[in-house]
């Protein structure tokens, strides 16, 4: 059962001036050391983080709240499996948020795409209810 859909689109042009204005302020209060290690080792790092952006904004409009009622910037984490998809691993306020959405004997499954077409990132988010032990099939 699907819980929650978001989806956000981010023009990376933006991203290049805040980093440029910026700098360490931003990254360092939107984008845990995680995310900010990725994206820094990259040659054009605005569009690590601009899709890195759309996908917290489209977890957050997933998850019904926007960045209130005690979900913040660093509670969304975009991390990549071993095979390179990436996929959000939620803490603190985001994770207090994703438990009261479950229905009993329910667990989580996050999918999560981004793509980038320059100038603009996108991500969707996609929050999936499904049976405690049940493989999705």
């Amino acid at each position: 059962m699907i819980l929650g859909i978001g989806n956000d689109l981010v023009d990376i042009r933006r991203i290049e001036r805040v980093l440029e204005r910026f700098g360490e302020r931003f990254t360092h209060r939107v984008f845990t050391a995680g995310e900010r290690a990725r994206a820094d080792r990259r040659l054009r790092r605005a569009d690590t983080y601009a899709k890195r952006y759309a996908a917290k904004e489209a977890c957050a409009k997933a998850l019904g709240t926007g960045f209130r009622h005690g979900v913040y910037w660093r509670d969304i984490e975009v991390v990549n499996l071993p095979s390179g998809k990436p996929t959000l691993r939620l803490h603190a306020g985001a994770r207090e948020r994703l438990e009261q959405m479950l229905p009993p004997g329910c667990e989580a499954v996050i999918e999560l795409t981004l793509s980038d077409e320059y100038p603009l990132a996108q991500a969707i988010v996609v929050i999936e209810a499904r049976p405690a032990g049940s493989d999705g099939r």
